[in-house]
């Protein structure tokens, strides 16, 4: 399974949260980006995110002065980040998830920048598509959860309903076993009761 490191965006171009609007309208130019990261101020602060959609829909529309704006005003911080060895799938859905378009690899530190723009033309799903199992939706709840809940904070709607998605899916993942141990346990009467039905045979080489 290919990861978020494989096709992630390794030269990361950032900017200050004191910097005017301006200049990061000036640097996405420059470099013709979308977005771009947000400084931490220690090493303890979390990562942030500009986006031209935060510039346009805060700064634009408002006929705010982007030379007096700065990039904290408007930016989102923290933001969702993504684990360097997230699966591919697990990030695809995280983004549908949470309508994100994309988000910062970390560990420990930022090291890179993963987008659907990515995912669409870097990964493998087209060529080997990996259908996720309830199982693994649960994991991936759980990785989602966690992101929004640093995102968002621990006491916010959003956390508590990220987790009130992930114990639905567990609650449906224990029902599915049950189901499965309650099937197979019925074929095991039903084979002791006719051993000589077809479905019972067990035919050796």
């Amino acid at each position: 399974m290919m990861k978020a490191k494989d096709i992630m965006t390794k030269d990361v171009v950032t900017i200050r949260g004191s910097a005017t609007v301006a200049e990061a309208v000036e640097l996405m130019k420059e470099k013709n980006l979308r977005a771009l990261i947000v400084e931490r101020r220690s090493d303890h602060d979390p990562y942030g995110i500009v986006s031209e959609t935060d510039i346009v829909y805060k700064v634009a529309a408002y006929g705010h002065d982007p030379k007096q704006m700065r990039v904290y005003e408007i930016m989102t911080k923290p933001c969702i980040v993504v684990n360097p060895d997230l699966g591919v799938e697990y990030a695809a859905r995280l983004f549908a998830n949470t309508r994100i378009r994309r988000a910062p690899v970390i560990e420990g530190k930022l090291l890179g920048i993963i987008s659907v723009s990515d995912i669409l033309k870097k990964s493998d799903f087209v060529e080997k598509p990996k259908r996720i199992y309830l199982e693994d939706e649960v994991e991936a709840a759980r990785e989602e959860a966690r992101a929004i809940c640093e995102a968002k904070g621990a006491t916010s709607p959003e956390c508590a309903a990220a987790w009130d998605a992930v114990e639905e899916l567990q609650a449906e993942a224990a029902h599915q076993r049950s189901a499965k141990q309650e099937q197979s346990s019925s074929m095991t009467q039903y084979c002791t009761d006719n051993p000589d039905a077809p479905e019972c045979r067990i035919y050796e080489d």
